[in-house]
Parts: structure tokens; sequence; C-alpha cells
């Protein structure tokens, strides 16, 4: 499989001119399947789990909720203004078969799927799953980068030690990439936190670790310029890695999750700070939490998948600016 340095025109969505939107596979923005273009600069992959959940079961359906609400994404992002699946090679690389019943088996084969999708040359855009899934992504993605930066939008701070004796859960994947050294954490922001929690000790232990805390009040009161600005600065050109539960969103925009609280964000304060980030070095990105069963009319899902359609284009745009620095100096 070849790198983001092929000359390739990259195959595209889908025509909606030709075969309805409503028709056909399911894939990711109607993109062609990875083994029908050999290569990608950017796998959207699927992880079906959500064996570790503390409430409402059903994030296993998510990846395929999203590529069903996907079908509406269109080839040219006027906010980036950008046409991401004509900068890069985006391809639908299915879904990460993992064991329902067995949480370390599945983080450890999440892991090595990642690990050989990273080694093409490709970026993630992984659709989760439940937040479990993240830690092990962010191994494989340290095993590349090195520690990296990490933007994480969620209600929660998932840094708890454990549930019921349990270190592999999607509350706690964040603690253990710390305690494994694979975060840079001189650049670690929480997102979009909300709600009560245990205690005080939450947030203290939280603060050690290295996080800094961007509530949605916050970015109510402030607003998603001064928050992205804030992000940029903390980020810095450090290797980013973007992890995104979808109950970052209010309940409003955002009712098909396992864990929603009130008082989130609207998704276009969370899309705008995503596209406040254009400019930081996104080397993958995780969109999670999607649980369909307790979606109406598919809101949540859309709101997910425009989700990962910044983050790709985001990374689309960033590997088309290598690519072409590079034909410039002769590289």
């Amino acid at each position: 499989m070849t790198t983001s340095s092929s000359n390739e025109t990259p195959r595209g969505p889908v025509d909606s001119s030709r075969v309805p939107r409503y028709a056909g596979p399911a894939t990711f923005a109607r993109l062609p399947r990875l083994d029908e273009v050999g290569r990608a600069d950017v796998a959207v992959v699927g992880v079906p789990f959500d064996s570790g959940v503390s409430y409402r079961p059903g994030a296993r359906f998510g990846g395929n909720a999203i590529r069903e609400a996907s079908r509406l994404l269109r080839p040219y992002n006027p906010a980036q203004d950008a046409s991401p699946f004509a900068l890069a090679q985006v391809a639908d690389g299915g879904d990460i078969a993992v064991n329902p019943f067995n949480i370390n088996e599945a983080v450890e084969t999440v892991e090595a799927a990642a690990d050989d999708l990273l080694s093409t040359g490709a970026r993630l855009m992984t659709l989760g799953g439940d937040h479990t899934i993240a830690l092990p992504l962010l191994r494989s993605v340290a095993k590349k980068h090195g520690p990296v930066a990490l933007l994480h939008f969620d209600a929660h701070l998932d840094t708890w030690d454990t549930y019921f004796g349990a270190e592999y859960t999607h509350g706690t994947p964040f603690r253990r990439a710390v305690e494994e050294g694979i975060l840079d954490t001189s650049a670690l922001s929480h997102v979009g936190t909300r709600g009560p929690l245990y205690g005080k000790q939450d947030l203290t232990d939280d603060e050690k670790m290295g996080f800094g805390i961007v509530t949605s009040a916050d970015v109510y009161r402030r607003g998603a310029d001064e928050v992205a600005d804030q992000l940029r600065q903390r980020i810095g050109d450090r290797p980013l890695y973007i992890s995104i539960d979808i109950d970052c969103l209010d309940p409003a925009h955002a009712p098909g999750t396992g864990t929603p609280e009130a008082g989130g964000m609207t998704s276009r304060e969370l899309l705008e700070i995503l596209r406040g980030l254009s400019s930081c070095n996104l080397v993958s990105a995780d969109v999670v939490e999607v649980a369909p069963a307790y979606d109406h009319a598919e809101i949540t899902s859309v709101a997910a998948s425009h989700t990962a359609y910044e983050l790709t284009t985001i990374m689309s745009r960033q590997i088309a600016a290598a690519r072409d620095a590079s034909a410039a100096s002769g590289a």
C-alpha cells in the first residue's frame, strides 16, 4: 500500500447526480472502500464496541449510524474552503472487529489494527464505539509520533481510576494514557465538560495529570473563536490527537448517547471550534459514544457525521499542503 506521496488523483464519493444519496452502500460520505483504492491518506474506520460503558449501551452501532447520516455530506466544504476528498485519498476502511466479551482483548485488537493502518502512512478518522477505544488508538499514534497533544471534547473528564475494579472502561482512558506516558502533558485540554462529579478530588486529580479545562459554560460565555485561539496556543505545533465524545453536545443536539448531561455545547459551537483548529498538526482523531437507539431523526448521527467531516477536512488540507511543499522543494 502506498503512502500519501502518491500523485494519483484521489477517488472521491459516488456522484449523487447519478446515484441517489439513499442508494448504495453506506460508506462514510459515500467514499470508496479502502480495498477498492488500495491506499488511503485518511482511513475512516469503525470500532463497533461498547462493552466499556457505565450506563446506557448501544454505541457499538454508532459507526454505521454515522455512515448512514453521512450520505448527505457533499464534496466541497465551504467553511474551510476545501474539497477534502480531492485533496487527499480518503477511504472507508470498514470496521475493526473486536471481542465484545473481553475488554482487554478488544483494546489489544484495536491497537494492532491501528498500528497496521498507520504503518501505511494513513491518518485515522475513527468512528466509535465507546470511549474505551481512545486508549489503544492513542497508544498506536504515540508509537509513530511520540507523546501527542490531546484535545478531548466531552461532558466528562474520563480520567477516573477504575469502575468496579476495571481499569479499561469508557471513563478511564485518559488516566491510563497519562500513566503510560503517551500524552504530552504540557498540551492536554478537556472541552465541553459539565455536570456533577463524584467529588472535588476528581478535578484535583485531573489537574495533576496536566489537563486544562474549558467547560461548556466557558464556551458559551467566551465564544468559539476565543476558545479555539486558546487551544491553538496551548497545542502549538505539537502532533495533535482529537477525541470527541458526542455527549460534549447538549442532549438537544445529541440525544443519542449513553451518558447525556444538560447544559452542553451546540453543534454549531463544536464545529466552529474545530474549524478554528485547522492550522494545528492533526495526526488522527475519533468521534465516539453515538448510541442510535436513543437518537431522534438522526440528530446525533448527523452532528457526528459533520464533526468527522470537519476533522477529515483538516487532515486532508494538511496532507495536501505537505505534499505541495515537498514537491516545491524537489524532495
